[in-house]
């Protein structure tokens, strides 16, 4: 026999440990499929979130058309201007604009590029057709899709472009700054610089931006370069974005994207923990007695570690190595699911790193669930492990305190390192160790109570009580597994109801049928006459329309410059660029003075401004402060005269900044307007008309446009929804495992009642009464919980308001719990159908 102190060597205890490992991994497929479901989630996530980001940083100079970009409203740079921008080197000049385009039959609201004859700086412009392509040539345009399509045109036919007759060039195939421009209210058209002066476009008070970008004649510091042409033009408005920052819009996405998907993957690998952590324990409980008998034959307990570490570490790696194949391999689909929210496109990606990070997440939360099972078989002698079923094992928290602890600690710096949002991250952690806490001290809480409490007359329900407590009782593992496995369900119902109602909230279902930009004020008689001709009942709103951007702001002894500020207050987005301006004698519509007082009619004095009452708080406004604007170049300083209360919900004019006349109305502007038509009245005629009689206008039709949103929102819902199916997965599983494993241990007590007399109809009925007893009493938990974690998600994480259906929520969880008693009844069947003396034989 082997010296006790001798160590069994590796190549030994493998042998021993693959001849009892099955080949189908019976008795660990739990385990697989935990491992399975965490790593290959984390997985797909991390290879797609990353090809996007690296594609981006990649692509920066293609995506913005240049190294450095400079955008003005209504106007184009003065000589200065331009020539600061040259001295980086080659510049590329246009502009960008709503507008409508038209033919005899059709007419439709489309984005109009011009650009000048150095575009594109960056990347390749082609057509459909394949030609290589940059501006049009005079007299021609080209044209997206889209605006060919709702225009009825093609290739060679002829458009009206405001007071214009251009003809189609060729239908836009690749345009390789078009990420960079954003969200647009229209298909995109393409045409020369001169062509929007010459159509009658861009007369003065036209809402036109003008971008210029700059391909770097030697090496610079984008954002040095950006920051000193801003010192030099504190008051022009120009807004600087660098090809870092590309397109920011698209960068923050897919780091919030990317950031829940990746808690999406951490929760499915913390819940799957404990399944996998009920798994071996179950594996070692059925393998018990091989435990005893290779003690008694003198294995150590650092032998039995060995061998039945290889085994679990074996089926780890599998569960592990199949997930990261089903990741990468179901990232195309993730890719194809996600559409056209993704702002670059996505093949098959393998990323080194992140396969990596996510097998490393999955093998140490095996280490961590499965060490307090390992250490327990370990460390008891062999007439211990015979009577476990009768005297169940204390455990020793001091051997678990370097696989356990350690683990821990690499999992936490594994889920801080490299993330946009260490803090989410952090505490996403806090909150799963909590919850497990709580789970944990719920569970001792149950136990101790069922112990404790009065024996009901009913014997069922004495039965189903004393199994709560009884020795070896599965209490603990069932209450973490139905905490968290409900949790789920009620996370899942409260992200998907609170997304639902912010989307009816965000694009409401009763909106003006139209908005028209750049009206001339001398003609607003006349474009209301051509409305109401075609529809007397149309109700029409005209606002002055302007752009400006806030300077400063404060008490005008100290007021604040927002140049100098390092970081924008949160709440405070008027301070970012260029912002609609309008001035009014009355309250606008929708709008409620919460202090100060409004100004009245035909106002001489002061010039003021009324400001919108949360972005006077998020900047610390106060009645009596000033504001300091920029206006086409020029600042003018305004004194706070009251604050506001907006609807945003409205789809109507909402300014968060509202001028007496006098600050304002002398600069050069147009009037925007809103049209509403009564119900089932046809919208195309009206359309053409207006595009016919006001061709320097733009109309553009709402409804296509909250089509569009919603469409684009629900694509972000349903993400949204599939990432977090992934946890309730594993939620799942881990309930099936639970059940398996408690099954396990009570097939016992099932045989001595059998043997008792008591029925098959009485046993089930026991076992729906034991888990119907813990399902009740953790609903009310899973509700707190799964309603905390699902804000999390939609107000920290999207940035959305909380607006959860409380009865949908309850109905998921009702089925939930239905769900659950299920699984046990289903689970109960194999002990209903157990021959006793087979039972006892084995025992």
């Amino acid at each position: 026999m082997r010296h006790a102190a001798q160590a069994l060597p590796w190549h030994t205890a493998w042998t021993i440990a693959r001849r009892d490992l099955h080949r189908r991994f019976r008795g660990l497929r739990l385990l697989l499929v935990c491992l399975f479901l965490g790593v290959g989630a984390l997985a797909a996530i991390g290879s797609l979130t990353g090809a996007i980001r690296t594609e981006l940083a990649d692509r920066g100079q293609q995506i913005l058309g240049g190294d450095l970009e400079a955008t003005l409203w209504q106007r184009a740079p003065n000589p200065a201007e331009l020539a600061a921008l040259e001295r980086y080197g080659r510049v590329s000049g246009g502009l960008r604009m709503q507008a409508s385009a038209s033919t005899a039959s059709a007419a439709a609201p489309i984005e109009l590029k011009a650009v000048d004859a150095a575009w594109p700086m960056y990347g390749r412009f082609t057509l459909k057709d394949g030609r290589k392509a940059g501006p049009p040539p005079p007299g021609e345009a080209w044209l997206a899709d889209g605006a060919a399509e709702r225009l009825g045109v093609g290739p060679g036919d002829s458009f009206q472009l405001g007071t214009l007759t251009l003809k189609v060039g060729g239908i836009i195939g690749e345009e390789p700054d078009r990420l960079s421009e954003g969200f647009s209210l229209g298909p995109t058209v393409i045409v020369d610089e001169d062509v929007p002066a010459r159509a009658g476009l861009t007369a003065p008070g036209a809402m036109y931006q003008g971008k210029y970008r700059i391909a770097f004649d030697r090496r610079y510091d984008t954002q040095k370069a950006a920051d000193a042409l801003g010192k030099a033009f504190p008051s022009s408005g120009f807004e600087f974005r660098t090809a870092d920052d590309a397109s920011p819009g698209a960068e923050r996405f897919v780091s919030r994207m990317g950031q829940f998907l990746i808690l999406v993957g951490l929760a499915a690998l913390v819940i799957a923990g404990i399944g996998i952590g009920g798994g071996v324990g179950s594996y070692l409980q059925a393998r018990r007695q091989s435990v005893a008998t290779l003690k008694i034959l003198g294995g150590t307990s650092g032998d039995i570690a060995r061998i039945y570490a290889l085994q679990i570490g074996a089926a780890a790696l599998a569960g592990a190595l199949a997930g990261l194949v089903a990741g990468v391999a179901v990232t195309p689909l993730l890719a194809w699911a996600l559409g056209s929210l993704l702002p670059v496109e996505t093949g098959l990606v393998i990323d080194p790193a992140a396969l990596a990070r996510a097998a490393g997440f999955g093998l140490l939360v095996a280490l961590v669930f499965a060490a307090p099972p390992l250490a327990k078989a370990r460390r008891f002698p062999a007439m211990a492990l015979m009577r476990e079923r009768v005297a169940p094992l204390a455990g020793e928290w001091k051997a678990l305190v370097l696989p356990v602890g350690g683990g821990l600690l690499a999992i936490t710096l594994l889920a801080l390192v490299g993330t946009p949002q260490p803090w989410l991250s952090a505490l996403f952690l806090g909150g799963a160790a909590g919850l497990l806490a709580v789970l944990a001290a719920l569970g001792w809480a149950i136990r101790r109570g069922a112990a404790k409490a009065p024996r009901p007359k009913n014997p069922l329900l004495r039965n189903a009580l004393a199994n709560l407590h009884r020795p070896g009782a599965q209490t603990g593992a069932l209450v973490t597994a139905l905490g968290f496995g409900l949790s789920a369900f009620v996370l899942l119902a409260g992200v998907q109801t609170s997304l639902n109602a912010n989307i009816q909230r965000t694009v409401p279902s009763v909106a003006p049928d139209y908005f028209v930009l750049d009206v001339p004020r001398d003609r607003i008689g006349e474009f209301e006459a051509l409305v109401h001709s075609e529809s007397p009942a149309a109700k029409i709103r005209a606002v002055p329309a302007l752009r400006g951007r806030v300077l400063a702001y404060g008490p005008k002894d100290r007021m604040v410059r927002v140049a100098d500020l390092k970081e924008i207050p949160d709440g405070a987005w008027a301070l970012r660029g260029e912002r609609g301006l309008t001035y009014a004698d009355a309250v606008p519509e929708g709008n409620a003075v919460t202090a100060g007082r409004w100004w009245g009619p035909n106002y001489t004095g002061e010039p003021l401004v009324s400001v919108d009452e949360k972005f006077a708080q998020a900047i610390g406004l106060h009645l009596g402060d000033y504001l300091t604007i920029g206006l086409l170049g020029v600042e003018r300083t305004v004194r706070v005269a009251n604050f506001r209360r907006i609807d945003w919900d409205s789809m109507g004019f909402n300014y968060a900044l509202v001028f007496t006349p006098n600050a304002i109305a002398d600069a050069p502007h147009n009037l925007a307007a809103t049209i509403d038509l009564p119900d089932g009245a046809p919208t195309g005629p009206l359309l053409r008309k207006l595009v016919k009689a006001f061709p320097s206008s733009s109309t553009i039709e709402v409804g296509q446009v909250l089509t569009e949103a919603r469409t684009i929102l629900s694509q972000v819902g349903n993400a949204i929804l599939a990432a977090a199916s992934v946890a309730v997965l594993a939620g799942l599983a881990v309930l099936l495992g639970a059940i398996a494993a408690a099954r396990a241990s009570r097939l016992y007590d099932n045989v001595i009642l059998r043997v008792l007399g008591a029925s098959r109809r009485q046993l089930l009925l026991l076992q729906l009464a034991e888990y119907g007893l813990l399902a009740l009493l953790l609903a009310a938990v899973a509700l707190a919980l799964g309603s905390g974690l699902a804000w999390l998600v939609v107000v920290e994480l999207f940035e959305f308001d909380w607006l959860p259906d409380w009865a949908r929520i309850l109905e998921v969880l009702g089925a939930g719990l239905l769900l659950v008693l299920g699984f046990a009844l289903g689970g109960s069947l194999p002990l209903l159908r157990a021959r006793p003396a087979r039972a006892l034989r084995e025992l």
